[in-house]
């Protein structure tokens, strides 16, 4: 029989209900609570922080890591975010006790009154226990369990504490985790540089971050930034001028999406390796920072002169055609152009849609359309003056590059030549500027630590320093005739008959004119005259190896093989005064604490290097080439205004290697251009042409505001007056040049022999190969020889 009033078993049946649910989750938590995970994760949290990789001065170059991760503790997070996070996510964070029973009443409420689900109460204490414990499935078992968690987790730390980890841990889109890497993913700067608009923008983002990323969805992004700077202005974190001024900020995104500041990719690379045989796998989750010998002024320097050098030689010879040319019939040929196509050195993918001999319409892969005429046309000229329809390659379907730049577009060309620079302080070995290539996305191969090419004549200058220990001197006579080597000389069973690049000899001259002149022939005596297997032992004070150079004559000409990154270390020998320094990259490496795990200790010229070559050796050597620049090959690098720059330019045969060697005693940079499969530059690519514009791009930028070293004559040097035309000894002091000489080596006396043939120096008879008794007895000096 019912009761008298129906609502009093309306009221009896509810009461009933709530006690039977309360007891079975009364009964649950029970159950539930003690099989909790603990809550180590969380009171000794140790992030997944990625490796990054740094310059010198701090700018971020790479990192590495599945996670964009960067730790932030709640006393240095800005008061802002903090508030925009709980207006967003949590007003009543600092009340409730890791469940907002509130929170859960209104939530129910709205839901009723809407007639729909999409207001939450998941708390951010919550969040910290679905993100570190928890996984996302929406049952019934699991939101108890995500309850009783974070009352857990509310009883064991602090609200300070949960939302640390908070903002440390959340995911927001683009492989940022937590908010400080976030600040970097989307605004490229720190959290505490970030305006109200940004903070709102970012504190938006935990919701959905793929939903309301401001990269891919603007406006949805905007919407969402809009109701939190609203939130926080009816909780009064901030003011209605605020409000108001935070609405109409402007939206500035980080350009690039890759994190850096410094593009450095073949650095980057080069120090990830290294930290992997160090530390294996831990490097991408362990929070290392590595701080590299990089220079930003210097780096960005590299990658303008090796792009610019890149972009020069290509124009040089000609414009080759679009990459590839599709058919325009089907509805979206436009998109599927351009799908597998990518940016590289800002060289967009474009495919024409109209074009003529003024103006080539194109469509660019960022939805743009785009028009080119005027200079943006000067490379494609040739191929738009074209009047065979039939030959016209520039025509709708072509797929192109363009770059940006004066504010105007111009169609380019993806290069297929490659280049390489490297920089280093002669004085201890640290690297300043690497660039291993066009592009490191599109060619991860290190031209500067991976490539083993032929120098050319930028090897000869460790040739003429063997030769000033076997008592040669810059005012030695050698013949520059016609060499011919039978096949059992040279034993590779073919003659060799080597030749002067330009095919021109010029009989007798001194061993500094034909440094200056990269003269092959003398070259060639040289190494005959003092042996070839003493240059062989000789050049490993430079860092060569001798397995890389044969020792057959043909090295006097750089047959073997050296990288740049040798190049450098063997130049800073002169460049320091004798010392041998060993480049080196890495300057510190510290872990996610601060502290520091390892520091380089480089040995410094002077002060702990091994001095390799005597100091006399080292300055005529510069002076030599210094010369190189002042009246020689490398001319064109008098355009810097400087008089302490010395270096070898270096072609190979067919010109299929060009190089530039230069240095003066504060930086030495080696410049290198060539092909990855090797084959010829062109007739005219010598390493003055090629190489030496690179070099000098970077120089005039790394050595600016450096002042001019003026060279410094060394004891046991002696400056004596020479006949140019006979390198005797001058008649007269007023007469003739200077020249420069070990005291125990000075130039003969005129008395004391002919012309024809000077004891020692000029090999008798023209395009003999035998040389005189005195060059294999000439004597060393003990404490110059290993």
């Amino acid at each position: 029989m019912l009761p008298k009033k129906w609502w009093q078993f309306l009221i009896l049946a509810g009461l009933i209900l709530g006690l039977v649910t309360t007891a079975l989750v009364g009964l649950a938590a029970t159950l539930i609570y003690p099989e909790l995970p603990s809550l180590e994760a969380l009171t000794d949290y140790k992030p997944k922080v990625p490796m990054r990789v740094y310059s010198e001065d701090g700018h971020l170059i790479g990192e590495f890591g599945e996670e964009r991760r960067a730790f932030i503790t709640i006393e240095n997070t800005p008061k802002s975010l903090k508030q925009a996070i709980l207006a967003a996510e949590d007003e009543r964070f600092y009340q409730h006790g890791g469940v907002d029973t509130l929170g859960i009443l209104r939530a129910a409420i709205s839901n009723v009154t809407h007639g729909s689900f999409k207001e939450g109460a998941s708390t951010i204490t919550m969040q910290v226990a679905r993100n570190f414990f928890l996984s996302s499935e929406k049952t019934a078992t699991r939101k108890l369990s995500e309850a009783l968690l974070s009352i857990k987790i509310e009883h064991n730390l602090s609200k300070d504490q949960i939302l640390e980890l908070y903002i440390n841990q959340i995911y927001l889109g683009q492989r940022s985790y937590g908010f400080a890497a976030a600040s970097q993913v989307y605004y490229g700067k720190p959290l505490d540089q970030l305006s109200i608009g940004e903070v709102a923008m970012l504190a938006g983002l935990p919701k959905a971050p793929s939903r309301f990323n401001p990269l891919a969805n603007p406006k949805r992004a905007e919407a969402r930034q809009h109701y939190v700077l609203r939130r926080m202005k009816e909780l009064r974190y901030i003011d209605a001028k605020q409000y108001e001024a935070a609405l109409k900020e402007p939206h500035r995104y980080r350009k690039s999406r890759t994190q850096r500041d410094l593009s450095a990719d073949y650095v980057a690379e080069i120090v990830r390796q290294a930290m992997y045989e160090r530390y294996k796998d831990e490097i991408y989750s362990s929070g290392l920072k590595v701080y590299t010998t990089i220079r930003k002024s210097n780096q960005e320097a590299a990658n303008r002169a090796v792009l610019q050098g890149i972009i020069d030689y290509d124009r040089r010879h000609g414009y080759r055609g679009p990459e590839r040319t599709v058919s325009t019939g089907a509805s979206d040929w436009i998109e599927n152009a351009l799908a597998d196509s990518e940016t590289f050195q800002g060289m967009v993918p474009a495919v024409v849609t109209a074009a003529n001999a003024k103006s080539v319409s194109a469509y660019i892969k960022d939805g743009s359309n785009i028009t080119i005429s005027g200079d943006g046309l000067s490379f494609v000229q040739k191929a738009l003056a074209e009047k065979d329809a039939s030959k016209r390659t520039l025509k709708p379907g072509a797929v192109i590059r363009v770059l940006h730049q004066a504010d105007k577009w111009h169609i380019v060309q993806l290069p297929q030549v490659e280049s390489g620079l490297v920089a280093v302080d002669p004085q201890n070995g640290a690297v300043r500027a690497l660039v291993g290539g066009f592009d490191f996305n599109r060619n991860k191969f290190n031209h500067v630590t991976q490539a083993w090419r032929q120098p050319g004549s930028s090897f000869k200058p460790f040739i003429y320093s063997a030769s000033l220990e076997k008592g040669f001197t810059p005012a030695s006579m050698i013949e520059d005739e016609p060499i011919s080597i039978s096949a059992r000389e040279t034993g590779s069973g073919s003659a060799w008959e080597p030749k002067n690049y330009d095919r021109k000899y010029e009989g007798p001259m001194r061993m500094r004119t034909a440094l200056t002149k990269s003269k092959n022939m003398v070259s060639i005596r040289i190494l005959e005259g003092i042996g070839v297997n003493y240059a062989q032992d000789y050049i490993t004070r430079f860092g060569f190896s001798p397995k890389d150079h044969p020792p057959y004559l043909a090295m006097a000409l750089g047959s073997g093989s050296v990288t740049a990154w040798q190049m450098a270390g063997a130049y800073s020998v002169f460049a320091n005064g004798g010392y041998r320094v060993k480049p080196y990259i890495i300057a510190k490496i510290v872990d996610s604490r601060g502290k520091t795990l390892e520091q380089s200790k480089p040995q410094l010229a002077g002060e702990g290097a091994p001095r390799v070559i005597d100091g006399r050796n080292a300055f005529i050597m510069t002076s030599m080439l210094q010369d190189v620049v002042r009246i020689g090959t490398a001319t064109k690098a008098k355009q810097l205004g400087r008089a302490d720059l010395a270096g070898k330019t270096g072609t190979t045969n067919n010109q299929i290697d060009a190089w530039f060697a230069g240095f003066n005693p504060k930086q030495v940079a080696i410049a290198w251009m060539g092909y990855d499969k090797p084959k010829s530059l062109g007739g005219l690519e010598t390493g003055g042409k090629a190489a030496l514009p690179i070099w000098i791009d970077y120089m005039s930028s790394a050595l600016q505001g450096v002042p001019d070293n003026a060279l410094e004559v060394p004891t046991g040097v002696s400056a004596i007056r020479i006949d140019p035309t006979t390198g005797l000894r001058a008649k007269d002091d007023h007469d003739g040049v200077t020249e420069y000489f070990y005291h125990e080596f000075p130039p003969p006396e005129p008395e004391e022999s002919s012309f024809s043939l000077i004891p020692g120096f000029l090999f008798p008879g023209h395009g003999s190969s035998t040389p005189t008794e005195k060059q294999d007895t000439a004597p060393q000096r003990p404490d110059q020889l290993f």
